[in-house]
């Protein structure tokens, strides 16, 4: 697969016309790369909006419900997300398990209900014992998560986001990145792809993919910078 670049802009911008902006200068300053696949992840209110100007840039969600349909009051299944483009989920993500209160079944039924619709679930994990045994090549302990997505786990993504890198400025070393990757990648039941997620910029974005092995990045607070998440997508390209 091509490398990818995961545009995560959590509960930013605060207005229609800051969404549109940020993504027409996105677009317009990456319209000529073709090596990469760039996925932007706008809160839900922007998601058709952003959809109806997309070009070569993929849309994602910033998460999704386990159930298509039903009473569940604020929620957003998978089904409402396909039905608008969207084609990747984050899923798991660290600020979710931290505020949302999100347990480990929780996302792996995401998971599940993600694969069914069609959707590519992005994973977070911020250690080994995240993964769900269904991702494992040995399985995970009996009874921890007894889920088995219904449809082939080729589509699944994992980014390896440590807790400590997010929202901090202060990412971790390609050093102790690369090792991670390989452990989890050791782990895992097939060939998924890992992406480093993290403080990434424009600085270290080409270190992570190349000297790391990274099959890409998840970027948040860079994502909300135009010319710096051009400037790092640029740079992982000629990488």
């Amino acid at each position: 697969m091509k490398p990818l670049i995961v545009a995560n802009w959590k509960c930013n911008p605060t207005t229609l016309e800051g969404a549109k902006l940020l993504f027409n200068s996105v677009k317009r300053g990456i319209q000529n790369i073709r090596n990469l696949e760039v996925v932007i992840c706008p809160p839900f209110p922007y998601l058709s909006i952003i959809n109806n100007q997309l070009s070569i840039i993929k849309l994602g969600a910033q998460d999704c419900f386990w159930e298509e349909r039903g009473a569940y009051t604020g929620e957003i299944s998978p089904k409402m997300l396909k039905d608008l483009g969207v084609e990747y989920v984050i899923i798991g993500h660290s600020e979710r398990r931290k505020y949302q209160q999100e347990k480990d079944l929780m996302i792996y039924k995401k998971i599940e209900a993600a694969l069914k619709r069609g959707l590519k679930p992005i994973l977070c994990i911020d250690k080994i014992p995240q993964l769900p045994s269904f991702l494992r090549k040995r399985g995970g302990r009996r009874g921890r998560n007894p889920l088995r997505p219904k449809k082939d786990l080729e589509d699944v993504i994992i980014a390896y986001e440590p807790l400590f890198a997010i929202g901090t400025g202060k990412p971790c070393s390609i050093d102790k990145a690369k090792k991670m990757r390989i452990a989890i990648k050791k782990k895992l039941n097939k060939n998924i792809p890992i992406l480093y997620g993290g403080s990434v910029n424009s600085e270290n974005a080409r270190d992570y993919v190349k000297k790391a092995g990274f099959q890409g990045l998840l970027v948040g607070g860079a994502s909300l910078n135009a010319q710096e998440f051009i400037k790092i997508v640029k740079n992982v390209s000629e990488a």
